[in-house]
């Protein structure tokens, strides 16, 4: 297992590096000038030659390329171009918002996606089994941009249940320490700014969820019928054993393979996809941040915020490699 580990490890590292050339290459393809950007349209020649040189962008691309290595290589992800701030501190809260509202869009989405797929293979071809696969479709075709306003104006602006945008209250912030402000609230004993941190999540957290929570649905009730055709299956409910007993004991274990893989996807999807969610409902997550990144030019944010986020998404897929072999004991890693 370790050994296997290692080696899906080493596997990742020209991965990673092929995802930082090619990004060096297309956001320095992108028109403007972030010394430009920066100082403003009324900036004289002279203060933006000086500021290309002070960020270093008057060397070729390729010694900039490398430097950007050089400092990965060292643990160092660099400055930002536009508030001179190292991007390992500056990212943090913003890394943390985007896991916090992937987390929980991810727990509803398994939740009720997978028990919608349950149940309508359980009860294929009822009434339960039509509509649930309708509005997956749905979900799977719905605009998210569209479902956050409409969440906007039914939620917010007409029953005044929920919050429109943010984290937090504005008169009432969140004391930050992990930048996971359900933790921090838990940490600190304020249950009511936990529930306030709840609210904000709810809406966000259900327009992110809607798409991977169809998908879900649908896998999860394509696996459970292919599963629940087989013999021993059969042999189950022949011995007597209640319907419910043999969906999750027996039949949901062995259909979880292909389940486990496509929340994996979507999961890692999510943290790099979440960029209109983020934008729709002023979340201040690492999506957000990367699309204000491109407004500004600032290529060392937009590297390494891609960078992270690539990351990201390549370990989840190890660790969703991983569960099989504890899921299927069949499978060995050696």
């Amino acid at each position: 297992m370790l050994r296997y580990i290692g080696k899906r490890i080493l596997q990742l590292i020209p991965v990673l590096l092929g995802m930082t050339f090619v990004v060096f290459l297309i956001i320095r393809a992108i028109p403007g000038d972030p010394a430009q950007v920066i100082l403003g349209q009324q900036a004289t020649e002279e203060s933006i030659k000086a500021l290309r040189e002070k960020l270093g962008l008057d060397q070729p691309w390729y010694i900039q390329y490398f430097d950007y290595l050089k400092g990965l290589l060292t643990g160092d992800l660099g400055e930002s171009l536009r508030t001179r701030q190292p991007i390992s501190t500056e990212i943090w809260p913003y890394l943390a918002a985007t896991i916090e509202l992937a987390i929980f869009a991810m727990i509803l989405a398994v939740i009720i996606g997978m028990n919608a797929g349950i149940i309508s293979a359980w009860f294929q071809n009822s009434w339960f089994d039509y509509i649930a696969m309708v509005i997956a479709l749905i979900g799977v075709s719905m605009p998210i941009f569209w479902l956050g306003l409409m969440e906007q104006w039914a939620f917010s602006i007409e029953l005044h249940w929920l919050p429109t945008s943010g984290r937090e209250e504005v008169r009432n912030p969140v004391e930050a320490i992990t930048h996971f402000y359900l933790i921090d609230t838990l940490i600190q004993g304020r249950l009511d700014q936990f529930w306030i941190a709840v609210k904000h999540l709810i809406l966000p957290g259900v327009a992110l969820a809607t798409i991977p929570m169809a998908i879900i649905a649908r896998m999860t009730r394509s696996s459970m019928l292919e599963v629940l055709r087989s013999d021993y299956i059969r042999t189950a409910r022949a011995k007597g054993q209640k319907m419910s007993k043999v969906i999750y004991k027996h039949a949901l274990k062995n259909a979880l393979i292909p389940i486990i893989t496509i929340i994996g996807l979507q999961t890692g999807l999510l943290l790099g996809g979440a960029i209109l969610t983020e934008t729709i409902f002023s979340w201040p997550g690492i999506g957000r941040y990367i699309y204000e990144a491109i407004g500004y030019r600032d290529y060392t944010v937009i590297q390494s915020g891609i960078l992270i986020v690539a990351f990201m998404f390549v370990m989840i897929n190890l660790f969703v490699d991983l569960l099989y072999s504890v899921i299927d004991s069949r499978i060995k890693y050696n």
